[in-house]
Parts: structure tokens; C-alpha cells; sequence
């Protein structure tokens, strides 16, 4: 039987969804950079052959710590479905001769190289400049037109996201997104190849988007991700999930399976897709592209991923088409040739819709819940608000214990203030935006109130 090196780090698609789908095609060994959820973690290794933690290994000795790792156990591949994991399983399975992302995952990783490959390629994005200091983004406050995002060139998660709307807004901007990297870092959710990672910043002109020309019901956001993957250096679109608008500046509160764009959008959507993953050079990887949806057809790339989407992206994916992605990357890892959709998968092919919501303790308008609540799974499951026909779960991997308090919302920290992830199943798209709506309005009477709160009524 074949054996596969399965490299968990915080993110990706849950390690209790992916790990079983991979140990049904090969004898899984895992190697553990970060601690497995405890909702998951006994399911988890009892689909594995053996598990050791890569202990306190810095950045530098990572690399050498997944191929060590993959040789001992005679790894037909070495798999990961972290962000923050990439680069180095990319370099590790390089340097043993298997297949992986390749030399250019970095491309797909940071985004100062990403955004200056694609800038020689013509690909539409937002204009932007690298910064590694106050200096320089002073500098391009000065060359670039207002307003302005300052993103981590590393990060995931909306996490670092600063509006510049003036260029004296620039060093209190400056000195939170550099200060939410160092927490990011605290809690796991940094880079795990590059040493100083959270130094390396960008800063983007802020594009215009208009969901209403894209999507025909209300409540879609402007943007959507195509899903796919690259075989033998092939993209290979799979479908084209939505989202629902943003939580200021930038964190996403939901994506849906399958977007509800017509067929001639689609086509578009995914082409400029198709641009952006061959413009970076990857050979085999799952892939993830946002793309931002402006008026009169515009489109402007936002960044990619050497991976698939996170959250549930994928488990949404085999609810709605019946494909098992991590099963199929899994056996295009160990040298087969996969099935993929010989297309991208329209709402036509869908069997439903499933979406996946962030639960933030902000209302629809984005704007702070009024007093503090204790997260309860069952209380909103039991009284969600949702269609007769919709089925709602709460991820427990993804999701607080029953009983603690719901993270305030900070707009720098983004997604590392969740309190929750929700799953949603539905009969269409459009069902899934209705009740996720409807559940972010109910969600404060549906909790109950922090300790504190209760004293101060």
C-alpha cells in the first residue's frame, strides 16, 4: 500500500474532513506542526500508521524536518492543506523527488511575489507597492491614489488588514498590522518556512466592487474564488464558490457553493483564473483564486493559494458535486491521473448549495454587537432561523467549546476573532445567503449573555 506524509498546521480544510479521505487511498503517517483539535483528534489518529510532533524546529529546520520525517516512514508523497505549510512540504518534496507544488510555491505564498509576477504577465489587480518599513509606506501613500489596504504579505484570513485613507493614517496602521502579526504568530497562525515573515508587508489601491451586476438575488458580496488545482503544471478549474459582503476592513463572514453567476460570467471569471495560476509556474497543487467583480465586467485578481480553499470549502464542494477533492489530490500526489472535471461546475451541476459561515460578533451592517455572549452550538442550531428545507451544523473543530465567550471583534485581527464556524446545506444558492442573513441578525437573541452582561441588566 502506499504511504502518504500528512503535514497538519492550523488551516485548510478541517484535519478531521481531510486526513480520513486521504488514509482511504494510502497508509497515512502524520507529522503534527500544530496541536489537532480536540473535537477531532481521536478519529483523527486512529486512521494513522504513526504520528510524531515536529517539537519546537524553527523555520529553518523545517524543511529538513519534513523530509527526514517522509524518508523514515518511505513516503510515496508528502500532503498538507495548511497555508502556513506550503512553501515548506513544497521545498521538501523538491528535494525528494516527489510530486508537490514545485519551486514557484512561494510565488503563491507571498504576496510581493505574487503581485510582481503577475504585473510582468498583464494580469488585472489592484495597483500596489511592497513595504518593509514605515519609510517606504509613507512612500507609496505618496504614489498610490487613496483609499489603501496594508496587508501581510504572509498572512491568511483577512488577519493584519489596515485602511489607509489618508497618508497620515499610515504609521497607527503601520504599528497595528505589525503588532496583529505578532499575535498571529502567538497563536499559530503565522508562516512556518520563513523566518521574519511578519515583517513583510503590501499596501493596494482599494478597487471598486458591484455585486449587483454579477449575481441576480441580493446579499452577494463582490468577490468570488474559483477552486481548482494544477496537475503536471495543467489548471484544472473546478467551480466558482461566492461570498457574502465583507466585514470591515476586509474579513470574510461567508462563502457559498456554487456561486450563482450566469454561465457567460462563469466563463470569464474562470479564465482570468486560468491567467493568474499560469502566470506563477506551479506543477501540482490545489488552487485557490480570488478574483474582485466590478462594473461593466471588470475583474481584478486579489491573490492565490498553492492549496484549497480553507474553512469548508472542500466539504462544501463534495456535498454539492459529489467530488472528493482530497481523495482525488491525494492519488494525482502518488503518480495516478485523477478524473478531474474536464470544466468548471456551473449551479447546473449542483446538487443543492452548502455555504460556510464566520461567526463574528458583528451584525449584518458589520457594526459591534451591543453586549457579550457565551458561544452555545445547540442554542443555534435548535433556533436558527433558517429555511424549512435547510440544514444547519456547527464545525466543532472550527468552533469555541459551548460556553465560552465570543471574541469581541477587532478589524485588524479579522478571522482570529471567530467564535464559530456554521455549515449550511440548502436546495440553492440563493437560499443559503437568505438564511445566513437571517442567522447573523438572530444570532445575539440566541446566545446567551456573558456573566458580566447580566449583572450590568
Amino acid at each position: 500500500m502506499a504511504k502518504v506524509l500528512y503535514v497538519h498546521a492550523k488551516g485548510g480544510p478541517p484535519v478531521g474532513y481531510a486526513l480520513p479521505r486521504v488514509a482511504a487511498r494510502a497508509e497515512v503517517h502524520l507529522l503534527a506542526l500544530s496541536e489537532l483539535p480536540a473535537g477531532s483528534a481521536a478519529r483523527t489518529r486512529a486512521c494513522c500508521a504513526s504520528e510524531v510532533a515536529a517539537g519546537d524546529a524553527g523555520a529553518d529546520d523545517l524543511v529538513a524536518s519534513i523530509t527526514c520525517r517522509a524518508r523514515e516512514v518511505g513516503a510515496d508523497a508528502v500532503v498538507t492543506f495548511s497555508e502556513y505549510a506550503v512553501v515548506a512540504v513544497a521545498e521538501a518534496t523538491r528535494l525528494l523527488g516527489l510530486r508537490g507544488a514545485g519551486p514557484a510555491a512561494a510565488l503563491a505564498r507571498d504576496k510581493r511575489l505574487m503581485r510582481t509576477a503577475w504585473d510582468r504577465q498583464g494580469i488585472p489587480q489592484p495597483h500596489f507597492r511592497p513595504v518593509a518599513t514605515l519609510e517606504q509606506l509613507r512612500s507609496a501613500t505618496r504614489e498610490l491614489q487613496s483609499p489603501l489596504l496594508l496587508k501581510a504579505a504572509w498572512s491568511a484570513g483577512s488577519t493584519a488588514h489596515q485602511i489607509i485613507s489618508a497618508p497620515a493614517d499610515a504609521p497607527a496602521a503601520w504599528a497595528r498590522s505589525r503588532a496583529v502579526m505578532v499575535e498571529s504568530a502567538r497563536l499559530g497562525y503565522a508562516e512556518l518556512h520563513v523566518a521574519g515573515s511578519g515583517e513583510d508587508f503590501i499596501v493596494e489601491e482599494i478597487v471598486t466592487g458591484c455585486a449587483q451586476e454579477w449575481f441576480e438575488g441580493p446579499g452577494w458580496g463582490d468577490y468570488v474564488s474559483v477552486e481548482g488545482v494544477v496537475a503536471q503544471g495543467v489548471f484544472r478549474p473546478v467551480c466558482v464558490s461566492g461570498r457574502m459582503p465583507t466585514v470591515a476592513p476586509f474579513t470574510e463572514r461567508a462563502g457559498i457553493t456554487p456561486a450563482a453567476v450566469t454561465g457567460e460570467a462563469q466563463a470569464a471569471i474562470v479564465e482570468l483564473a486560468r491567467r493568474a495560476v499560469d502566470a506563477l509556474g506551479l506543477e501540482d497543487c490545489g488552487t485557490h483564486t480570488e478574483i474582485k467583480l466590478g462594473a461593466d465586467g471588470r475583474m481584478w485578481v486579489i491573490e492565490t493559494a498553492a492549496r484549497f480553499g480553507g474553512a469548508m470549502t472542500v466539504p462544501q464542494i463534495e456535498e454539492v458535486f459529489g467530488i472528493d477533492l482530497v481523495g482525488l489530490f491525494t492519488d494525482q500526489l502518488l503518480g495516478g491521473a485523477p478524473d478531474w472535471p474536464a470544466r468548471a461546475l456551473t449551479p447546473a451541476d449542483a446538487r443543492g448549495a452548502a455555504g460556510s459561515l464566520v461567526v463574528l460578533a458583528v451584525d449584518g451592517a458589520g457594526e459591534p454587537w451591543p453586549s457579550r455572549h457565551l458561544w452555545d452550538s445547540a442554542a443555534v442550531v435548535e433556533s436558527a432561523p433558517v429555511g424549512a428545507r435547510s440544514r444547519l451544523r456547527v464545525v466543532e473543530e472550527s468552533s469555541l467549546p459551548d460556553g465560552a465567550p465570543v471574541p469581541v471583534y477587532d478589524p485588524a485581527a479579522g478571522a482570529n476573532t471567530m467564535a464559530a464556524l456554521c455549515l449550511l446545506s440548502a436546495d440553492r444558492p440563493q437560499a443559503v445567503v437568505r438564511d445566513f442573513t437571517a442567522l447573523v441578525d438572530a444570532l445575539p437573541d440566541l446566545l446567551p449573555r456573558h456573566a458580566t452582561e447580566g449583572a450590568r441588566a
